[in-house]
């Protein structure tokens, strides 16, 4: 059997320009050329990580707002490194207006970690 692993993850927003920046801009993300798809009004990005890790970023007309944290994606995690980095980045986005939801701490499992929402109000936590 071949080994599994995630391929990427995806999310769908309805500004995609605005998501290619910030996580090209904070999480050193090199984003692929834009998929158009004229027919069903459907644009994409791949965006590819150090270490291999690729989000798709997808929009398309009347995309749902759920509003709620309740039920599927919880979150993910970007690992910056080091203590100092996962510091240094989160305040580098509360200055740039991004919503901070969990300061840096160590969590009950020992992770050290600070939480931000992306534009689109997805929860990314910051890492070692």
């Amino acid at each position: 059997m071949n080994a599994m692993r995630i391929d990427h993850l995806a999310i769908c927003t309805r500004d995609l320009e605005r998501m290619k920046v910030f996580y090209e801009k904070y999480f050193g993300a090199a984003a692929g050329p834009k998929y158009h798809n004229p027919e069903k009004k459907f644009e994409s990005y791949f965006l590819t990580f150090d270490g291999g890790a690729r989000l798709e970023l997808m929009t398309q007309p009347g995309i749902p707002v759920t509003g709620s944290q309740d039920l599927g994606l919880a979150h993910f995690a970007m690992a910056v490194g080091s203590k100092q980095e996962v510091n240094r980045l989160t305040e580098q986005l509360r200055s740039n207006g991004f919503i901070i939801s969990g300061e840096p701490r160590i969590t009950g499992d020992g992770y050290y970690e600070s939480v931000v929402l992306d534009p689109d109000g997805n929860r990314v936590e910051i890492t070692i």
